[in-house]
């Protein structure tokens, strides 16, 4: 499996950045690549005057060539990230819909003891008009992530560690069913 994965947090060391890499571990993807979400703030003036930026595109591309996506969310005043929200923005600007049928498993780390829970719902919601084949479980919400994560940035807690692969098997079960 050829895994894209994206991380809703851009600090090199978050939490989403090691779960989304946990993933592709867990998941023995054959290979993986981590997204770049470093866009300006779309802004349709900017779009008008310079057309769709490089590393938007990029991401588009990498958004269709990928057998699946893994999105990993932190969850910031009760939804996802406004680096999240402004990257999906800017690729609903990209011709075609890199997004469409693809599958895509969702998941979340977040300090709070809900893990994520109700970004992860924001984010399904975001998700609607691209049409991706988005698994509905098992939920992979990692609560308290400061204390789920070792030094190596690999997942301590057996549950987490039961859910992720579970999650990365039906995506897999997914890709095949796709093929």
């Amino acid at each position: 499996m050829n895994l894209l994965g994206i991380s809703g947090s851009l600090r090199k060391d978050s939490f989403n950045r090691k779960l989304i890499r946990e993933a592709a571990r867990l998941g023995h993807a054959e290979s993986f690549i981590e997204a770049d979400l470093r866009f300006p703030l779309y802004d349709a003036d900017l779009e008008a005057d310079s057309g769709i930026p490089d590393a938007v595109q990029r991401l588009a591309d990498q958004i269709e060539a990928a057998d699946a996506v893994v999105i990993s969310t932190p969850e910031y005043n009760k939804g996802i990230s406004g680096v999240l929200k402004n990257a999906l923005d800017w690729v609903s600007r990209t011709e075609g819909n890199p997004w469409d049928a693809k599958p895509l498993a969702i998941m979340s780390a977040a300090a709070g003891r809900a893990g994520g829970e109700r970004s992860q719902f924001n984010l399904r919601l975001c998700m609607v008009p691209f049409r991706p084949r988005i698994l509905q479980g098992p939920e992979v919400l990692v609560g308290r992530a400061s204390r789920e994560f070792d030094e190596a940035g690999r997942l301590t807690g057996d549950g987490y560690i039961k859910f992720l692969t579970q999650l990365m098997e039906a995506l897999a079960a997914e890709v095949k069913r796709a093929s």
